[in-house]
């Protein structure tokens, strides 16, 4: 007797172990080449935004400090500033000013490091200068100061330019949240109001985002060539009369809010012919920095050679 089996067998499918290794290779490759798409989009999308801020900064902070300057001995009778002119429109003594109490001192112009002034910036060794001028409204209407805060006319105005702390910033580290501020105050005879009460402190934000504020000013020599030089090395020139002030130069190194991806920020910069580096800070963000450069002509104090 013959036996016939009726069951039926059906083949096992699937992927040998060579397929499984090239399917996951491959979607390894894929998955990569999607994070690597992400992460570039990502890092374009904060650079361009923090570059943004940036230009934000110079387009409306700059300008406003350099409409600002443009005013400084608006005015004054005489046209050639030093450090003796009454009235000067760029304010580096006492004299200057027309009062005699030592407490303003620390409000005029002044370099990093002089003596009795003390300033700030996020930079190594090297601290942010202050840039002090005065003007009389003689437009006939209302202006605003810095602060913007009315001018009736005839009045006469001081603006001081520095560094300092953004107000309420906590951070901890050694590179700051420091911001540009104008403090602006009233000049009455020899009465000084409306300034803050401590030079370091008050004021209204002008540039957020600021790690270094430094100035030179633009002399004329007798020679018609102009030099830009520190207000403290202006003060220690050994000619008398000092040459005539004509014009004030200023640079800033600024920085974005937006944090970048991927990538370092930079931390060395060259500023007016100096080299900055960033304070060292394990703790800060990597943010885009850029540096301004701007020069202004002081239309109020012309100096004019004739030659016969």
């Amino acid at each position: 007797m013959m036996l016939t089996s009726n069951r039926h067998y059906t083949p096992q499918l699937g992927f040998t172990l060579v397929e499984l290794m090239i399917s996951i290779v491959l979607g390894l490759l894929i998955s990569a080449a999607v994070i690597q798409i992400y992460l570039t989009n990502v890092r374009t999308t904060t650079t361009q935004k923090s570059g943004s801020e940036l230009q934000d900064a110079s387009i409306f902070g700059l300008q406003q400090l350099e409409a600002h300057i443009r005013l400084a001995n608006l005015g004054n009778s005489v046209n050639k500033i030093t450090d003796t002119t009454e009235n000067g429109g760029i304010v580096l003594s006492l004299k200057n000013l027309g009062v005699t109490d030592t407490i303003i001192l620390p409000f005029l112009t002044h370099t990093a490091g002089d003596k009795g002034f003390t300033s700030t910036s996020n930079i190594n060794n090297i601290n942010s200068d202050q840039l002090t001028i005065q003007f009389t409204n003689t437009t006939g209407q209302t202006m605003s100061d810095c602060e913007s805060v009315d001018i009736p006319p005839n009045t006469k105005v001081i603006e001081r330019y520095f560094v300092r702390q953004v107000t309420g910033d906590t951070s901890t580290g050694t590179v700051k949240n420091l911001a540009l501020v104008c403090d602006a105050g009233r000049i009455d005879g020899a009465t000084i109001t409306d300034l803050s009460a401590n030079y370091k402190t008050g004021g209204n934000e002008l540039i957020t985002g600021v790690d270094q504020f430094k100035v030179l000013l633009g002399v004329q020599d007798a020679t018609n060539r102009i030099m830009y030089l520190p207000s403290s090395t202006y003060i220690s020139l050994t000619t008398s009369p000092h040459p005539s002030i004509v014009a004030v130069r200023v640079g800033l190194i600024v920085r974005g809010s937006t944090p970048i991806v991927g990538s370092s920020d930079k931390t060395s910069f060259t500023l007016l012919g100096q080299t900055h580096e960033l304070k060292t800070d394990t703790t800060r963000k990597q943010l885009v920095r850029t540096t301004y450069e701007s020069t202004t002509l002081l239309r109020n104090a012309r100096v004019i050679s004739v030659t016969p």
